[in-house]
């Protein structure tokens, strides 16, 4: 086959260079005559995925929503979960309607307040009723406790006890008399003092008294010193009868006083739970009525508070009450479905709750009223929407989530006590019943990993959805990038586009995917397109957005970042870095790389050259040898040894060592995108056959001769064509591709120009005779009953190959006479 049939045949179309997309095919002037997008473009699948998880009520059919960024997974989540809703109902989706979450005071143990469920409202109702409560206490109490009726029952009590206590005590100082002693009382106690003729002995006159007599009197003292202590525990006894009927006085008050409050308000609640609380606050209000009772001086001041109740606050005084007040946990007052919560980080607190504390007194104080919820309790009944990187970059709550999702209940704890380290001391309370699907979105990469390495993830997460970030260039497609962009522009109040606006966001997002059958789902990027070009047209002064401002703005995006693929160009403009475009050389051509920096691509050509000597070793890869080889390009180089071996060594040892190298390259080299190229070069040594330099190669290559696909075809194509252009374009200058890759094309539209004026050409190839055909403009040579034809590329490498083999021969025999060693010649020394 001739050069020029090859050229012509592999030669590409400049229309096979770039999908063009024909404004005529849209029917509108601009887009503000289309309506705005109704459901997601594309993702038909992840919605299927979805829809099945949100239908399967069973224990782990959670759903991890897995796709690139800029896919809109969050936001198609969240709109799609929220019109489900709206559409098919609570009772289509068989979810329980929203309840509220109210934490309260538990009487029997503080430190482990109860959790209540209430109908969506009932916690603020609750939560008033239980204020009116306090507030009807505080009235009855103090009315009934301060009535004149209820003073005079208690003074008659202790009038009674006062009245036994003077009889105990006429008793014991009549027996005394008797004896002859009078009882005197004092702060000291009480004194027998005897008697002398009628009057109280005096302390010189008693001691006065002979030895005999003081013995008698000390006799007679012992019975009266007895009676005295049975008195005072009559006394004693009637002090706690009578504080014991002063109480029961209060109770049955007290009783009578609350007895409406409570009974009003029982008769309005219809929860068993609620009303066992209440219940158990009526025995905790007869056991604490000094809350309620006026402070003396005081009849309508606020009650006295003991010490452990100060906190700071109004005051300093902590509200006495606190074991009635109710804390509204979760309020779903307003909510008519299912709460769709997002949750943009995930912490500890944001996601479980958390329990606040106040420092008093050197120590830290909390109740039930200072527990928060977090976004697990806030989404209960409903759906959870959380990231799965944000998940695992905080401290423990993969593991907390995954644990309340196996429970199906929610526990608010403290985050250092979770993670098993000391933590104050604190309450700890009732868990929260837990009923909700939780939706964790992550790049496909997350989910293999999460897959692999955590045994739990499968029990947990039953359901994938995964987004594709492309879609079909299918009219209907076509037509939804147009509503697409109305919705954007009306959102984002941006200047509507034109229809050949919209065609060439439509062929940019045929370039974002390097496919021209297909367009980009990722729409959160093209919309910071539609963004910038609205800004160029503003400074334009134009009213609606066209096609060159569409350009502009990706112009201007490529221009902002490419000032390092700029310098690279001018240092091998400059000679710096070493290329040639022009000429042919032996062993040398140029090859393909890309360099991404997250927010720009842009492809670098670099000399590869190879080295064909005698030897044994094979291809050296000299990249390999020095480290800075990834295992891909490994790969494609060890692959090059069975072509050569399959090509040239059929009827002969494969007698040779060949030395490729990356000129000029001092970082990793990954990919197999230049085992082609590399093939080239070695071929081009043995057969002694120069290469266009003026053609740069990009392919990977199997072991049968067939030219790959590679990624990155247009970058690395435009990359060439900016260093042809910086030292001049010569019109027989070109990449050479794989042919598989010609449908990735979607070039930029000065690269296109060029084509179609003949100073550049991109060539198509399927395999590496075409590839050596373009490259040298020899025939490559098939193999035929006598071996290759001798003037072919294959033929004068398979000859060298042959004179290589022959040499080894050659010199293996002349070194196995000269090895053998005179008889008096000394031992070698190693």
């Amino acid at each position: 086959m001739s050069e020029s049939s090859v050229l012509d045949r592999c030669r590409l179309d400049p229309q096979q260079l770039r999908r063009r997309c024909d404004p005529a095919q849209f029917s509108f002037d601009c887009t503000d005559d289309l309506q705005p997008a109704e459901g997601f473009i594309g993702q038909e699948r992840a919605i299927r995925a979805i829809e099945f998880g949100l239908a399967v009520d069973r224990p782990g059919y959670n759903i991890f929503v897995s796709g690139l960024t800029g896919t809109g997974r969050v936001s198609v989540v969240r709109s799609y979960l929220q019109s489900v809703v709206q559409k098919k109902g609570v009772a289509a989706l068989g979810l329980p309607a929203a309840s509220d979450w109210c934490y309260v005071y538990n009487v029997s143990d503080p430190d482990r307040p109860l959790v209540l469920q209430l109908p969506a409202g009932g916690g603020k109702r609750l939560r008033a009723q239980m204020d009116e409560l306090v507030a009807g206490l505080r009235a009855e109490l103090a009315r009934t406790l301060g009535s004149d009726e209820y003073r005079a029952s208690r003074k008659a009590v202790i009038d009674a006890g006062q009245a036994r206590q003077r009889r105990i005590f006429a008793a014991l100082e009549q027996q005394a008399a008797k004896a002859g002693f009078l009882v005197q009382m004092s702060q000291m106690g009480v004194s027998l003092i005897p008697l002398v003729n009628g009057r109280p002995m005096t302390q010189e006159e008693y001691a006065a008294l002979p030895p005999e007599e003081r013995e008698r009197i000390d006799s007679r003292r012992v019975p009266i010193l007895e009676a005295v202590q049975a008195a005072f525990e009559q006394v004693r006894l009637v002090d706690r009868e009578t504080a014991e009927a002063m109480r029961d006085l209060e109770r049955q008050a007290a009783e009578f006083a609350i007895s409406k409050p409570f009974n009003n308000l029982l008769a309005e609640i219809r929860e068993p739970a609620v009303a066992r609380y209440i219940e158990e606050i009526r025995s905790h209000t007869l056991a604490n009525l000094q809350l309620f009772a006026p402070a003396e001086g005081e009849p309508d001041g606020p009650p006295a508070a003991p010490i452990q109740q100060l906190v700071p606050g109004p005051l300093g005084v902590r509200d006495p009450y606190v074991a009635y007040r109710v804390n509204v946990f979760v309020d779903n007052s307003d909510a008519t479905m299912p709460p769709v919560v997002v949750e943009s980080n995930p912490t500890w607190g944001n996601l479980f709750g958390r329990i606040e504390r106040r420092a008093v007194l050197g120590t830290y104080v909390s109740d039930h009223t200072m527990l928060k919820s977090g976004s697990i309790a806030r989404a209960n009944g409903g759906y959870l929407v959380v990231s799965a990187r944000e998940l695992l970059v905080n401290p423990g709550v993969w593991e907390g989530l995954k644990r309340a999702i196996r429970n199906r209940e929610v526990r608010l704890e403290d985050p250092a006590e979770a993670f098993g380290l000391i933590a104050p001391q604190g309450l700890r309370p009732q868990p929260v019943p837990l009923d909700l699907k939780v939706i964790v979105t992550g790049d496909p990469e997350l989910y293999g990993l999460l897959s692999r390495l955590d045994e739990d993830f499968w029990e947990v997460f039953k359901v994938r959805a995964d987004f594709d970030y492309q879609v079909a260039a299918r009219d209907d497609y076509l037509h939804a990038y147009a509503d697409f962009i109305c919705t954007t522009a009306r959102q984002e109040k941006l200047r509507h586009f034109t229809r050949e606006g919209v065609a060439a966001v439509v062929e940019h997002g045929s370039r974002m995917v390097d496919d021209q059958r297909r367009l980009s789902a990722r729409f959160g990027f093209l919309k910071d397109i539609l963004i910038e070009a609205d800004h160029w047209a503003a400074v334009d002064g134009a009213s609606l957005v066209s096609a060159n401002h569409v350009r502009k703005a990706i112009d201007e995006r490529v221009y902002r970042s490419s000032l390092v693929a700029e310098r690279i160009n001018q240092l091998i403009a400059d000679g710096t870095i070493m290329v040639d475009v022009a000429g042919a050389v032996v062993g040398q051509v140029n090859g393909l790389a890309v360099y991404d920096l997250g927010d720009f691509a842009f492809g670098k050509p670099s000399r590869i050259t190879a080295r064909t000597y005698m030897g044994r070793a094979g291809v050296v890869n000299v990249e390999r040898e020095s480290r800075l080889s990834g295992s891909t390009h490994d790969k494609g180089v060890l692959i090059l040894s069975g072509y050569l071996g399959a090509k040239y060594a059929q009827d002969k040892p494969l007698s040779v060592t060949a030395s490729i190298c990356f000129e000029q390259s001092y970082s990793g080299v990954d990919g197999d995108s230049a085992s082609s190229t590399e093939l080239y070069a070695i071929i081009s040594s043995l057969a002694d056959v120069p290469l266009k330099q003026g053609i740069a190669v990009t392919g990977s290559v199997n072991q049968k001769g067939e030219v790959q696909a590679i990624g990155g075809v247009n970058e690395k194509i435009e990359g060439f064509f900016d260093v042809c252009r910086a030292i001049g374009l010569t019109g027989e200058q070109g990449v050479m591709i794989p042919a598989s890759n010609a449908r990735n094309l979607m070039l930029r539209q000065d690269v296109v120009e060029a084509v179609e004026a003949g100073r550049f050409h991109v060539w198509a190839v399927s395999n590496v005779d075409e590839g050596l055909e373009i490259l040298t403009g020899l025939p490559a040579g098939s193999l035929g009953p006598e071996g290759y034809s001798p003037e072919s590329v294959h033929g004068r490498a398979d000859r060298r190959l042959r004179a290589l083999a022959a040499g080894i021969r050659e010199f293996s025999g002349e070194t196995g006479t000269s090895a053998r060693q005179p008889e008096n010649a000394s031992p070698e020394r190693a």
